[in-house]
C-alpha cells in the first residue's frame, strides 16, 4: 500500500507530518509513503527513510490562497502533486493537513468523484461520552444540499462505519431541531422520508444536544448545519478547558488539586480531541482523501494515516460505488 502525503500542509508542517509518517511506517506493515514538499525542509526531520520517499517541490498552497484558483494555478504544489499521484495510480490514498478548500477542490478536479455520487462530504469522527465516537457528515464540503445528497451521505457514512470502524449495522440519525417525525424544514422532512426507504439502519431524527451522548453511529446533515455544530463542539471544549485552567490556577489549594489531577485532565482532553480518531474523510471521491486537522501533531498525523490505510484495506471506495450502483439500478 502506498500513501501520498502533503508534507507542507498544516500549522506544524513539515516536522509533525514527517514524524507521523515515520511512526506509521514502524506500526503498519507493507506501507510505503511518499512525502510531497520541500526536500531541504523535510530531510532534517527524516531520521529514518525506510519505505519513505520524497518528491521535491517548493510550491505550496497556503491557508490564504483562494482554493479553486490555487489548485488550477499551482499545479506543482505539494497538495496538487499529492492528489495527482492518486489519480495516476501511484498512490492508493492521500492525506493533507493544509488548506481545506484546496483539498476539496483537488479531490473534485484531480482525484474525481465516484460515479453516482453528486457531491462529496467532509466527514470527521467526533468523540462521545462512552468513548466510541460517531461519524458526522457533512461538516462543510457543501453548505447547500438536497435530500438526495443527504441520503448519499448516510449510505457512505454507514459503509465507512461498518467497514473501517467495525460497527455492525451502524445506526444513522438525521440532525434536526426535534426527535419527532415531521420536524424541521423542507430539507429535513424530505430527507427523512427518503432515509426511511434507504438500505441503512435509520433511527430517525437526533438533536444536537444528544450527539455527544452517542445518539447514533452516523449523524447526517447539510454542510452549513454540520459546520456550525462542529465549530460549536470545538469552541465548547476549548472554553471548558480554559475555565478549568483558570479555576485550578486561582489559589495554592487549587494548584495542588491540579497537580494531583494532571494525568486525568490530560486523558479527558485527549478524549475530547477528535483528531485522535483520524482526519475528516472526503467521502464520495474515487479514492480515499483525508483532511487532517490544521494543527495536527505527529500523533494526529499517525491517526490520519491509519484511517487512510483502513479505507484502502477494506476497499471502502468500491463498496460505496457498488452500493450506489445497485440503488440506481433498483430505481430503474
Amino acid at each position: 500500500m502506498r500513501l501520498a502525503i502533503d508534507a507542507m500542509g498544516g500549522d506544524n508542517a513539515p516536522k509533525e507530518v514527517v514524524l507521523g509518517a515515520m511512526d506509521a511506517i514502524s506500526e503498519i506493515k507493507n506501507l510505503n509513503i511518499t512525502l510531497y514538499g520541500d526536500e531541504k525542509q523535510i530531510k532534517p526531520f527524516l531520521t529514518n527513510d525506510k519505505n519513505i520517499e520524497i518528491v521535491h517541490t517548493d510550491e505550496v498552497i497556503t491557508s490564504d490562497d483562494e482554493p479553486v484558483r490555487a489548485v488550477r494555478r499551482k499545479k506543482n504544489s505539494s497538495l496538487v502533486l499529492m492528489a495527482k499521484a492518486v489519480k495516476d495510480g501511484y498512490a492508493d490514498a492521500c492525506i493533507s493537513a493544509g488548506n481545506t478548500g484546496a483539498l476539496m477542490s483537488a479531490g473534485l478536479f484531480v482525484v474525481g468523484r465516484i460515479p453516482g455520487i453528486d457531491r462529496p462530504a467532509l466527514s470527521p469522527t467526533l468523540p462521545t461520552v462512552d468513548g466510541k465516537g460517531f461519524l458526522m457528515l457533512d461538516v462543510g464540503a457543501n453548505v447547500d444540499a438536497k435530500p438526495d445528497h443527504l441520503v448519499q451521505y448516510a449510505i457512505m457514512g454507514s459503509i465507512y462505519s461498518e467497514k473501517v470502524r467495525q460497527i455492525q449495522n451502524p445506526t444513522v440519525g438525521l440532525l434536526n431541531v426535534g426527535t419527532e417525525d415531521g420536524k424541521g424544514n423542507d430539507l429535513t422532512k424530505k430527507t427523512f422520508e427518503l432515509l426511511e426507504k434507504a438500505p441503512i439502519n435509520f433511527i430517525g431524527n437526533v438533536e444536537a444536544r444528544d450527539i455527544l451522548n452517542h445518539a447514533a453511529d452516523v449523524v447526517v446533515t447539510d454542510g452549513f448545519s454540520g459546520n456550525v455544530a462542529l465549530k460549536t463542539i470545538e469552541g465548547t471544549a476549548q472554553t471548558i478547558f480554559t475555565l478549568l485552567k483558570e479555576t485550578f490556577m486561582a489559589s495554592a489549594k487549587t494548584k495542588i488539586a491540579a497537580a494531583l489531577a494532571k494525568n486525568d485532565l490530560r486523558g479527558l482532553k485527549d478524549k475530547l480531541d477528535y483528531s485522535e480518531y483520524g482526519g475528516a474523510g472526503l467521502f464520495g471521491l474515487a479514492a480515499p482523501v483525508i483532511k487532517a486537522h490544521g494543527s495536527s501533531n505527529s500523533r494526529a498525523i499517525l491517526s490520519a494515516i491509519k484511517q487512510a490505510s483502513y479505507m484502502v484495506e477494506n476497499d471502502v471506495t468500491n463498496t460505496i460505488k457498488t452500493t450506489v450502483e445497485s440503488i440506481e439500478s433498483e430505481k430503474e
